[in-house]
């Protein structure tokens, strides 16, 4: 397999941790690269229930003799665990006959240590099968497969719907069908472990044993890592999954895009080693032998940091845009079926204002399309209704503003206010009103405490 004489061994062993995460294993580690000990890369697999170990030899060379698959069987028997146990030698080029007839005697005597061997042939097919770029050693993304950017059992609209629930002067039957659209936006899932034992003259001063899961917005460019709501939608939504179909989907949303992954996943799993050994290095406080106080800076190995799995998926990213004679309202969220994780509510937030937020109380106002907030929203006078302060039109009466729809709701007032008897004419200020009686009382008593009647 010429096209991967470039490789050095080491990276080799690195193409082969992928190829069987890929397949399917299951704790797919490198073993210690200082004390190989003929075991290269190990892992593991469960068969009817039972887990069992496999010990892969990576050979990264023309031909492989028997010498080391039987070096391997050795291997095989003295690795501690508890449990089953076979092995796997992995090669770019081929299998002398001595070699694999000592394989096959294992596998026809029942040996409690059987060894499968792959070859180049065998490696070209394996590639074909999970998307490995031959030309650089890299695996590639291979996903079609997506959150659903909506609940089935529901209208897609329905978040919007549910959103307009809380806002008052309107009904969900008023609304217009909002304008859609869903953009696959791709994310992988990274699950690792990093265990690393740091030992001076005094004995362990520090221990890393922790398994990190993180969820990783994976388009083009440096990726970034998901917030714990993202994380958590995609993780829990991961056995519900759908066909990523355009085709179905554009009959359901009025637009519909899919962007591409930006690396590849080899990529995603060493940009995510470097992290995690970032984020594990600590400096270490420790008393040496001699009483004096040390500091040490503890970094654990890139072979410390095992990459357990990299599951890509779509995360669709549903925006709705509902037109309401003046407005635009957006609501755009992550979604995964019934559950979603708002990124913007454009319904509850004022359009006179900063107020944002669900826990506001906002109104809608049907002469201009405008959702305020309380500080924005008055009743008109003609008709009791709510208008907008954008948008009503103002005048003083009783020296107090009203607040109407249009000049015309205006003129009609005028009329009214005109033809009211001066009492009815004091009560469209009642704060005034109510003020100007007490002072009347207060005159009236006044003059009785004067006048000696009380």
């Amino acid at each position: 397999m010429a096209v991967l004489d470039d490789l050095s061994g080491f990276e080799f062993e690195d193409v082969m941790e992928d190829v069987f995460r890929n397949l399917g294993y299951e704790n797919v580690r490198q073993a210690d690269r200082t004390a190989d000990e003929g075991r290269d890369v190990i892992m593991e697999e469960v068969v009817d229930g039972t887990r069992r170990a496999i010990i892969v030899e990576c050979k990264h060379t023309g031909t492989v003799g028997r010498p080391v698959v039987q070096k391997l069987h050795s291997a095989i028997a003295t690795f501690d665990f508890d449990g089953p146990k076979r092995g796997m030698v992995a090669t770019t080029g081929r299998f002398t006959n001595p070699a694999e007839e000592y394989a096959d005697r294992l596998q026809r005597n029942d040996d409690p240590y059987p060894i499968e061997l792959i070859d180049g042939e065998d490696l070209r097919e394996i590639a074909d099968e999970i998307g490995l770029d031959l030309y650089n050693g890299r695996i590639e993304i291979l996903c079609d497969e997506t959150l659903r950017p909506y609940d089935p059992a529901a209208d897609v609209d329905a978040p919007v719907q549910e959103a307009f629930r809380d806002i008052e002067n309107i009904e969900a039957a008023d609304l217009p069908v909002p304008h859609s659209q869903v953009t696959f936006r791709p994310v992988v899932a990274i699950t690792a472990d990093t265990n690393a034992v740091f030992e001076t003259s005094v004995g362990v001063i520090h221990r890393i044993n922790d398994r990190t899961q993180f969820v990783v917005h994976a388009e083009r460019g440096h990726p970034k890592v998901a917030d714990d709501e993202v994380a958590t939608l995609v993780t829990e939504n991961f056995h519900a999954t759908v066909p990523l179909d355009t085709g179905q989907f554009t009959e359901v949303f009025d637009d519909v895009d899919e962007r591409r992954f930006g690396q590849t996943q080899t990529e995603y799993k060493e940009w995510a080693v470097d992290r995690l050994q970032d984020y594990h290095t600590t400096t270490v406080t420790y008393t040496g032998d001699n009483n004096v106080t040390y500091n040490k800076t503890c970094e654990p190995n890139l072979s410390d940091i095992s990459v357990q799995s990299i599951e890509p998926v779509y995360l669709p990213e549903v925006r709705q845009t509902t037109e309401i004679l003046e407005y635009s309202y957006p609501y755009e969220y992550y979604a995964a079926g019934p559950s979603r994780v708002t990124l913007e509510d454009g319904i509850h937030r004022c359009v006179h204002c900063e107020t944002s937020g669900v826990d506001e109380t906002y109104t809608y106002c049907p002469n201009c399309g405008a959702i305020a907030c309380d500080t924005h929203i008055k009743t008109e006078r003609l008709e009791g209704e709510p208008v907008c302060t954008g948008c009503a039109v103002t005048e003083r009466f009783a020296l107090k503003t009203k607040y109407f729809y249009d000049e015309q709701n205006l003129d009609a007032f005028r009329k009214e206010y005109a033809e009211m008897p001066i009492h009815e004419k004091a009560m469209e200020n009642r704060l005034l009103a109510g003020g100007s009686v007490v002072a009347t009382l207060l005159l009236v008593v006044g003059l009785l405490v004067i006048g000696g009647i009380i």
